[in-house]
C-alpha cells in the first residue's frame, strides 16, 4: 500500500490542545456538520492552526483529529464496561468530550469500519484500519504511557456497540483482513436514516451542483468588484487630472493685480487675456493647511468664480509642492529642466540606447538593496540594470527578479577586471546598496569608482559606499560628475571627517554647502524631510510632500533612479546651453520622484507601506510629474 506522507509526523501536546481548540469552535463543527466534502473546512483550521504558530497540511490535521476520535470512542466505550480502567487511552478525553458532546451522537462504524461519514467520505476499510494502527502508533509517539499498553492488548477487541436491529435487516458479511470484523459477523451495521423515495446519491449531486453555483456565483460577483474598483480608481484619477487642468487655466486667466482678494472673473478680459502667472509655490510649513479639491467637477466649476487667489494658490500646492520659500523661482526652473532631459519613447530607438546600469553591491547579509537600486532605474526608465554581487548572493537576487542582469564577481580575485570589462557598455554606475563593509569588498568598490571617472561616466555613492568615502575622501573628491546621498546619520559622519568638527545641525542648508564645497564641488544629496541639494555654489531644497513612514531601501530607490537620471542629464544638450550642473538636475528629478512615491504609496497603504508598494507608484508618479 502506498505510503501516506501526511501520517508519521509527532503532534506535541501544546499543538494538539491548540488544533482541538480551533477544531472545537462553533463555526467550524457547524461547516463539518452541513457538509459531506469538507476539505475546504481543514484548510481553514490549517490556516487558523499557521496564525497561532503551528505550520500543518489539512490533511495531518484532519489525520489527527480522526485518531483523537477513534482514542476518545475507545476510551468511552472502556470507560462504561471498566469502570473508567481506559480513561487513560485518550489524553484528551476531556476535552473532546466537551466538544462531541454538543453534537450527535457518535456512530462507533464511523471509526471502525470507515463508513461514510459527515467528515469522511469515500474511505475504506482498509484504510481506516490502517488508520487505527496509526492512531495508537502516533499515541506512542507522543510519550503516553497509557496508550503503549493499549497498542500490546486491545486493538484486536471487539467493541460492543448497542444497534437497533430492523425487520429485514440482514448481517454485513464479514472481512477477514481487519480486526473489526467479528463486530460486524454479530450486529448488523445501524442503516442510516435518508428520505422516502429520495437516495443519498441523488441528494449529493444536487448538492455538489449546489456547491459549484455558489462558487461561481462568488467568483463573478468577486471580479466584477474589483472590475469596478479599477474603473472608480481610473475615473478618480481623471476628475483630479481635470480639476489640475481647470486651475491651470484659471491661473493663466488671472489679471497681474497682486491683491489678494481679487476673484478669478474680475481677472479675465475678454479682448486682451493676461500674461500666464506662475502657479505660486509655499513653503512646508503650510502643508497641513492644504485641502484637496472637491471631487465633483461640476460643483467645483459653480465655486471657482469665488475663490480667493490663496485658495486656489492652497489646492494647487497640494499637487505641486517645490522649493523652499528661499529659491522658490530658483526650484521651479529646475523642476521644468527635468522634463527637458527625458528622452522620448520612439520606434527608432535600439535597447540599450535609454540608459545601461550597473548597481556595484550585494553580498550574503544585503540582497534586497541592490535589487531596489536596479529594479527602479528599470521602472524609471532604463533599458537594461547589471548587478555586480557577490557569489552567494547572485542567486537570491536573480530569483526576485527575470528583468536584472546579475553578475555574481563581487567577491572573486580577478572583481575589476571582470568589471572594468563592462564599463564601457554602462552609462552610469550606483556604488554601495547592500555592499557592506568587508574590506575586500571596499577595495573592490573604491577601484570600480577610479575607473569609473576614468570612463567619465556618473557615479552615484550611496549607503555603504558612503563609508568608503568617510574613510577615503579622495576617492570621489572633485569629480563633477559624482554624487553622494547620505542621510542625516551618513551626512554627519561625512561631514565631521572633513571639517575635524561637529556639524550645526540648526542650519542643515550650510552645512550642505561647506560639505559639497570641501568635496571639490561634487554634488551632495542630504535625505531628510526636505531634501537638500547642493553643487557647493547653492543649495536647493525638494519639498514634495512625503510621507512619515521611513522603511528600509526607500533610499536605494532614489540611488537607483538618480543613476539613470544622471545618465539623461549629462547627455542632454538643454542643460549644458544652460550652464546648468546635470548632476543637480537630475537630484532634483529624482528626490521629487521618490517622494511622490512614497505619498502615494502611503496613502494607499498606510503604516504598513514598504518600498516594493513605492516601486509599483513609479510608473504613476514619473507620468504624473514629468510626462503631464
Amino acid at each position: 500500500m502506498q505510503a501516506n506522507t501526511t501520517r508519521g509526523f509527532l503532534w506535541s501536546d501544546v499543538e494538539t490542545r491548540t488544533l482541538l481548540d480551533i477544531w472545537g469552535e462553533q463555526d467550524i463543527q457547524a461547516a463539518l456538520d452541513g457538509n459531506f466534502r469538507n476539505s475546504f473546512v481543514y484548510r481553514d483550521v490549517a490556516r487558523r492552526l499557521g496564525a497561532m504558530g503551528f505550520e500543518r497540511t489539512p490533511e495531518q490535521c484532519r489525520v489527527r483529529i480522526k485518531s483523537l476520535k477513534r482514542q476518545y470512542l475507545l476510551a468511552r466505550e472502556g470507560n462504561l464496561r471498566n469502570n473508567g480502567q481506559y480513561h487513560k487511552i485518550s489524553k484528551f478525553y476531556g476535552t473532546m468530550e466537551r466538544i462531541l458532546s454538543s453534537r450527535l451522537a457518535l456512530d462507533p462504524q464511523e471509526f471502525v469500519e470507515g463508513g461514510a461519514g459527515a467528515e469522511e467520505t469515500g474511505e475504506g476499510l482498509e484504510e481506516d484500519a490502517e488508520d487505527v494502527q496509526d492512531a495508537y502508533s502516533e499515541g506512542a509517539g507522543e510519550c503516553y504511557p497509557a496508550e503503549t499498553e493499549v497498542k500490546l492488548e486491545y486493538p484486536t477487541v471487539p467493541i460492543p456497540i448497542p444497534v437497533k436491529v430492523t425487520v429485514g435487516t440482514s448481517a454485513r458479511p464479514p472481512n477477514s483482513s481487519q480486526p473489526a470484523s467479528n463486530l460486524s459477523a454479530r450486529a448488523p451495521k445501524r442503516p442510516r436514516k435518508r428520505r422516502s423515495n429520495f437516495p443519498m446519491e441523488k441528494m449529493m449531486e444536487q448538492f455538489l451542483e449546489q456547491s459549484a453555483q455558489a462558487e461561481e456565483n462568488f467568483y463573478r460577483l468577486e471580479e466584477q468588484r474589483l472590475q469596478a474598483e479599477d474603473r472608480r480608481r481610473e475615473t478618480e484619477h481623471a476628475r483630479e487630472l481635470h480639476m489640475l487642468q481647470m486651475l491651470g487655466q484659471m491661473f493663466s486667466s488671472m489679471s497681474s493685480s497682486r491683491a489678494v482678494s481679487s476673484t478669478v472673473g474680475s481677472a479675465a478680459s475678454p479682448s486682451k487675456p493676461p500674461p500666464p502667472v506662475r502657479p505660486p509655490v509655499i513653503s512646508s510649513a503650510s502643508h497641513s493647511h492644504v485641502r484637496r479639491p472637491s471631487a465633483q467637477t461640476d460643483c467645483f466649476s459653480q465655486q471657482s468664480q469665488s475663490l480667493s487667489a490663496e485658495t486656489q494658490a492652497l489646492a494647487f500646492e497640494r499637487y505641486f509642492t517645490l522649493g523652499s520659500s528661499a529659491h522658490r523661482g530658483m526650484d521651479e526652473d529646475i523642476f521644468s529642466l527635468v522634463k527637458t532631459i527625458i528622452p522620448p519613447l520612439t520606434s527608432k530607438k535600439h535597447k540599450g540606447q535609454d540608459g545601461r546600469i550597473g548597481i556595484i553591491g550585494g553580498c550574503q547579509d544585503y540582497t534586497g538593496a541592490p535589487y531596489f537600486a536596479a529594479i527602479s532605474a528599470l521602472k524609471v526608465g532604463a533599458d537594461l540594470s547589471h548587478v555586480f554581487c557577490t557569489k552567494d548572493a547572485a542567486t537570491v537576487i536573480k530569483s526576485y527578479s527575470p528583468e536584472l542582469i546579475v553578475h555574481p564577481v563581487l567577491d572573486s580575485l580577478n572583481a575589476v577586471e571582470e568589471i572594468e570589462k563592462w564599463l564601457p557598455r554602462l552609462h552610469a554606475v550606483v556604488v554601495g546598496p547592500g555592499l557592506g563593509r568587508e574590506d575586500v569588498l571596499l577595495k573592490t568598490a573604491k577601484e570600480v569608482i577610479e575607473k569609473s571617472k576614468a570612463r567619465d561616466i556618473p557615479v552615484v555613492i550611496d549607503a555603504d559606499g558612503l563609508w568608503l568615502v568617510t574613510q577615503q575622501p579622495s576617492v570621489i573628491q572633485g569629480y563633477q560628475k559624482g554624487i553622494l546621498t547620505p542621510n542625516f546619520m551618513e551626512f554627519t559622519r561625512l561631514y565631521e571627517a572633513l571639517h575635524h568638527e561637529p556639524m550645526n545641525a540648526g542650519d542643515r542648508q550650510r552645512s550642505v554647502l561647506q560639505l559639497s564645497a570641501a568635496m571639490g564641488n561634487v554634488t551632495v544629496v542630504l535625505k531628510g524631510d526636505q531634501d537638500l541639494i547642493s553643487d557647493g555654489s547653492k543649495v536647493y531644497s525638494c519639498s514634495i510632500e512625503g510621507s512619515g513612514r521611513r522603511c528600509g531601501g526607500q533610499g536605494d530607490l532614489l540611488s537607483g533612479s538618480l543613476g539613470v537620471l544622471a545618465h539623461w542629464a549629462h547627455s542632454a544638450p538643454e542643460i549644458k546651453a544652460r550652464s546648468l550642473n546635470p548632476s543637480v538636475v537630475a537630484a532634483f528629478g529624482a528626490c521629487s520622484l521618490t517622494r511622490w512615491c512614497n505619498n502615494q504609496a502611503f496613502q494607499r497603504h498606510g503604516r504598513s507601506t514598504t518600498t516594493t508598494d513605492m516601486i509599483q507608484e513609479i510608473g504613476p508618479a514619473f507620468r504624473k510629474l514629468f510626462e503631464s
